[in-house]
């Protein structure tokens, strides 16, 4: 029988992952994450106590934003899973589809959605993960921005376009060119 934990075995090259003395929760937790995040996201909760309120590291492997660590903060609501969480970025980036002060234009975070692409009961905090991913490769937004100046920007001149990503993503190497 093939089950995830005999994927990632084989996938590392025979080894388990487990530390001595780790609980089988513990293990499983641990194959579910890495499936889930396949290395470019990762999850921490700055207060163990409040599991509904959580931060996400999404650090892309292609694209224009490879190699940076974007952060997000992500609050479960009560009334989860009829509505859904509330998420803001923290790293200031310039994006089409996020705005410097980390508004997100995600539809599947809409709680209300005339296309039927926004929040629904079935959704998990799994697609929430996959979605902001997303993000930085195949849901990378220019004709539907949050952030206009960004979407412009890229159409007008994408070689500063990209100057202008690199700089926001590794600070200030480089002047910002918004020409």
């Amino acid at each position: 029988m093939l089950t995830l934990a005999s994927k990632l075995k084989k996938e590392d090259g025979g080894k388990t992952g487990r530390a001595s003395g780790a609980s089988d929760s513990t293990h499983r937790v641990s194959i579910r994450d890495r499936l889930l995040t396949k290395g470019t996201c990762k999850a921490s909760f700055p207060d163990e106590d409040k599991l509904h309120h959580f931060q996400l590291a999404v650090s892309p492997d292609e694209g224009y934003y490879q190699s940076g660590r974007f952060q997000f903060e992500i609050d479960v609501p009560e009334a989860y899973n009829m509505v859904p969480p509330k998420v803001r970025c923290l790293t200031r980036i310039w994006h089409p589809n996020i705005t410097e002060n980390g508004e997100i234009c995600l539809s599947l975070l809409r709680e209300h959605s005339i296309d039927g692409t926004g929040w629904a009961p079935t959704r998990t905090l799994k697609d929430v993960v996959w979605g902001l991913n997303s993000l930085f490769t195949d849901l990378l937004n220019f004709d539907d921005p949050l952030n206009i100046d960004a979407a412009e920007h890229h159409l007008r001149d994408k070689v500063r376009h990209v100057v202008q990503v690199i700089w926001y993503k590794f600070g200030a190497l480089c002047k910002p060119l918004l020409l």
